[in-house]
């Protein structure tokens, strides 16, 4: 365990050995939760990455082309069935 600092202007540096440990380069964002003995620090992760493939759902339906009304009619029998 090694022991830190706060600056005037509320800044800790992280020892070099931490920041190697988990790969921690410059720049980097975190999210800082408070937690009962102190806080957290955790590398913000944005989303990950989407595929087109894994959203794309009814679009990549290959049948023959649906009327308005039998999407409606889908839609009626679907609303009966849950409610």
């Amino acid at each position: 365990m090694e022991k830190v600092r706060l600056s005037s202007k509320g800044q800790v540096i992280l020892p070099k050995s931490v920041r190697n440990a988990h790969g921690w380069q410059p720049g980097m964002e975190f999210i800082i939760e408070e937690v009962a003995e102190g806080v957290l620090l955790k590398p913000f992760k944005p989303f990950e990455p989407t595929r087109l493939e894994d959203v794309i759902g009814c679009a990549g339906y290959k049948g023959p082309a649906k009327t308005l009304e039998e999407m409606e009619q889908a839609i009626e029998r679907g609303v009966r069935r849950v409610g």
